[in-house]
């Protein structure tokens, strides 16, 4: 089959799109929700602080199981867990019912982003581990995009209750093409072609300085505690703490600023709200491409990651800084679009860093480590927030413009020289 790892992406970065919509029912149906079942803001707030804890949880957790049982039946079970519990969603009638199917979803939607990097690390050659990672990502910004106008006419059309039943039986539907297309990792699945696999599994390979006659060695495959020891791991660590806070400020807080500051309507947050989304798709794809385009100019792995990290954060620096001071609606979304597209050009670079570090069982639970220490890091400024807009939103942005360079700073101070590291160096 040709092209057979462009086929697994697709489905990856579908089942991304899936997780989005079903994250995104909740807060969508809430007014009508929280109408018929008596609940109120501060209710809703506790419910999301349940979620978050489950994707702190899920993060690591679900990096380990997918490096012990691997990419195939990993995705299987996170997307089995997410179904059942956003289905559940539908018997929901209180506080704590809604806060314990909020965690269950987050645990198996949190499995999609370990899963994913350790698939691309298994399935893509280092030079198109970016580019995938892109294709990956621009589905959460399409799940998001699409996410407000599906799960609204599906409400005119079931009811709440009824939207969460259809939604979770999409995700079981997901599984069908998976298990019938992902029959094996590239090494030994029946339907790809030898020129591919050859070009998949040589390209995972750096390539040597033949004259300088450096041995063959193993990459190196840390376990789950050793990684903490080792100062490269916490460039993807500390680069997720400071970094994935930006997209949830705006994921979380976008509607309400636009409320808040512009005194925008239900119907125009419908109208607008898209467009940041797109720019953050827009931004996916052009980090994987230029990333691919570099390597095929023969930059090194480490110049490459660090050239395209460090101009996803030099977009969106100045830019959380214009916004900060945007006094039209139309400036801001626009604005805040480019921020997204800064965001996602560094980050889908930085979520390669597992891959580009280590091999085996250590890229999933990197992934894992790095995801939970974003929602660390995504908890506190959730907190933070509100103290910080009671008299303007300016504060959020300038916060936003702080974060951004610790996170840019922790790739060149943790990851040192960016290459993979082998045995001999452990």
């Amino acid at each position: 089959m040709k092209n057979l790892r462009w086929w697994i992406i697709a489905l990856v970065a579908l089942a991304t799109v899936i997780n989005y919509i079903d994250r995104n029912a909740l807060a969508i149906m809430w007014p009508e929700i929280s109408a018929d079942l008596g609940l109120t803001t501060e209710d809703y707030a506790l419910i999301v602080s349940f979620f978050m804890v489950g994707y702190a949880i899920g993060q690591s957790l679900f990096g380990k199981i997918f490096d012990w049982i691997g990419t195939r039946i990993g995705f299987v079970l996170a997307i089995v867990v997410w179904s059942i519990a956003i289905t559940m969603h539908a018997l929901a009638r209180g506080v704590m019912s809604f806060g314990l199917v909020r965690f269950f979803l987050a645990i198996g939607e949190a499995g999609n982003w370990p899963g994913a990097t350790k698939n691309n690390a298994e399935w893509f050659p280092i030079k198109e581990r970016a580019l995938a990672q892109g294709v990956f990502n621009a589905g959460a910004s399409v799940g998001a995009l699409i996410s407000t106008p599906l799960i609204a006419f599906m409400f005119l059309w079931l009811g709440w209750q009824g939207t969460f039943v259809v939604i979770g039986l999409v995700g079981v539907l997901w599984i069908i093409p998976w298990l019938f297309l992902y029959k094996a990792p590239p090494d030994r699945h029946p339907w790809l072609s030898e020129e591919e696999r050859d070009y998949i599994l040589k390209g995972q390979v750096e390539e040597k300085d033949e004259a300088s006659g450096e041995q063959e060695v193993e990459q190196l495959a840390p376990s789950f505690l050793e990684l903490l020891s080792i100062r490269q791991s916490w460039s993807v660590i500390a680069s997720r703490f400071f970094l994935d806070p930006v997209w949830w400020m705006f994921v979380t807080w976008l509607p309400l600023y636009l409320v808040a500051q512009f005194d925008f309507d239900i119907k125009q947050i419908g109208l607008f709200g898209w467009v940041p989304y797109a720019g953050a798709a827009a931004g996916s794809l052009f980090g994987g491409w230029l990333a691919k385009r570099l390597f095929a100019l023969e930059w090194s792995i480490n110049k490459t990651r660090k050239f395209t990290i460090t101009l996803g954060g030099s977009i969106m620096l100045p830019v959380l800084v214009a916004t900060a001071f945007a006094a039209e609606p139309l400036l801001a979304v626009f604005l805040i679009a480019i921020i997204l597209f800064g965001f996602q050009l560094a980050i889908g670079n930085i979520q390669t860093l597992p891959s580009d570090f280590y091999s085996g069982k250590s890229v999933g639970s990197l992934a894992g480590i790095g995801g939970t220490a974003a929602v660390v890091g995504v908890l506190i400024t959730t907190n933070v927030v509100p103290m910080l807009t009671q008299v303007s939103w300016v504060p959020f942005f300038l916060l936003g413009a702080v974060i951004v360079p610790l996170a840019i700073a922790s790739v060149w101070i943790f990851g040192g020289h960016i290459q993979q590291l082998k045995e001999e160096n452990e």
